[in-house]
């Protein structure tokens, strides 16, 4: 068996860890006051070696020790002496410390990723479009010449009715049978209903 190292290099004259976490799963307050003299430095150090962050560390050692006063009733000298426990109580504590560190990082970026992310799927929009505009060539292309000329100078160049029939040499009330009938040829082409 090894013998123990203190500190300071003299051996403490009162009871050892394993002692002093037995009267403290009774509830034993003046015990846990002597363990928390020997076991928040290395635990301090333990925890900041993981973290590496100083006010975190504090933070997780303090856990640490409510922890052993909570669950000293736990602690098996069967399983190992009471150091390795407390401090296998603090490893834990610091690993879930930056586990859940990550996770957090990781849930933030996701949403900052989603508020990123159009609310519409673009390429489907511009894959709909584009199918559109074939369907709608194609059914111009169904169209009378005469027809299909009076409702492309309509509607994709932006002339009035008027204008058509000026450009075209045709009178208004042609231009205007012409251009009915050539949208309800692209209607029922295209499957609109009325």
């Amino acid at each position: 068996m090894r013998e123990a190292v203190h500190i300071s290099g003299v051996p403490s004259s009162g009871p050892g860890l394993q002692e002093l976490l037995g009267r403290v799963a009774r509830g034993d307050q003046a015990a846990f006051t002597q363990v928390y003299d020997q076991v928040s430095g290395p635990v301090l150090g333990l925890v900041r070696s993981v973290l590496r962050d100083p006010a975190q560390s504090e933070e997780v050692a303090q856990e640490v020790l409510v922890e052993v006063w909570r669950t000293a009733p736990r602690y098996q000298a069967s399983r190992g002496s009471a150091m390795n426990w407390v401090l296998t109580l603090a490893h834990h504590r610091a690993v879930d410390r930056v586990r859940s560190a990550e996770a957090t990082a990781a849930r933030e970026h996701k949403a900052a990723l989603l508020d990123r992310t159009p609310e519409f799927d673009e390429v489907s929009e511009q894959v709909e479009s584009r199918l559109e505009r074939e369907q709608v060539r194609r059914c111009l292309r169904t169209l009378s010449e005469l027809q299909r000329e009076s409702v492309t100078l309509a509607y994709y160049r932006g002339l009035t009715y008027r204008e058509v029939g000026e450009l075209l040499s045709v009178p208004l009330g042609t231009i205007k049978t012409r251009l009915r009938d050539g949208l309800i040829r692209l209607r029922d082409c295209l499957g609109v209903n009325a």
